[in-house]
C-alpha cells in the first residue's frame, strides 16, 4: 500500500503547492532569459546584453566586451540560484505528497529543459487539487453504521 498525505498536512500541501507555483513559472520564465542568452552569446551573432554602458541604458555588445553591469551574466546567476529555491520547494511538495522518489526527478527537471516547468506546473496543481478535494470529500461523508444484532 502506497503511503497517502495526511488529512492535518492538507493546509501545509496547499502553501507547498503555492510556493511550488510561484517557484515554477519564475524559473521557467528565468530559464527561458537563460537559453535565449545562450543562443545570443555562443552563436556566431556572440553578443551580451550590458546595462549602463557607453554603448546606451541597455544594449547589445560583443562578447567579453563589456564594461559595465553585465546583464547576461546576471541572468545566469540568477537562474542558478532560483533553480536551489524551484528544488526546495518541488522537494517541499513531493515529501508532503508521499510521492515516489521519481516523481521528484521529473519534478526536478522542469528547471532543466525549457518549457518543461509550465507544463509540470498546471499538470501537478491540477493533479494535487483534485486530490485534496477528494480526500476531504471522502473524510467529510457520513461513515456506515454497522447494524448490531
Amino acid at each position: 500500500m502506497a503511503l497517502a498525505p495526511k488529512l492535518k498536512d492538507f493546509p501545509r500541501i496547499r502553501g507547498a503547492l503555492k510556493f511550488y507555483q510561484v517557484a515554477s513559472i519564475i524559473t521557467g520564465t528565468l530559464l527561458l532569459l537563460l537559453c535565449a542568452e545562450m543562443l545570443l552569446k555562443y552563436t556566431p551573432i556572440g553578443l551580451e546584453l550590458e546595462l549602463g554602458g557607453p554603448q546606451g541604458f541597455l544594449a547589445f555588445v560583443p562578447e567579453g566586451t563589456t564594461v559595465a553591469v553585465n546583464i547576461s551574466l546576471g541572468i545566469l546567476i540568477v537562474h542558478g540560484w532560483f533553480y536551489v529555491v524551484y528544488l526546495f520547494s518541488d522537494f517541499r511538495l513531493w515529501s508532503l505528497m508521499r510521492w515516489p522518489f521519481l516523481r521528484f526527478i521529473v519534478i526536478a527537471l522542469g528547471g532543466v529543459i525549457p518549457f518543461l516547468s509550465f507544463f509540470l506546473e498546471a499538470r501537478i496543481a491540477r493533479e494535487v487539487k483534485a486530490y485534496l478535494a477528494a480526500r476531504e470529500a471522502e473524510a467529510a461523508a457520513p461513515q456506515p453504521v454497522e447494524a448490531s444484532n
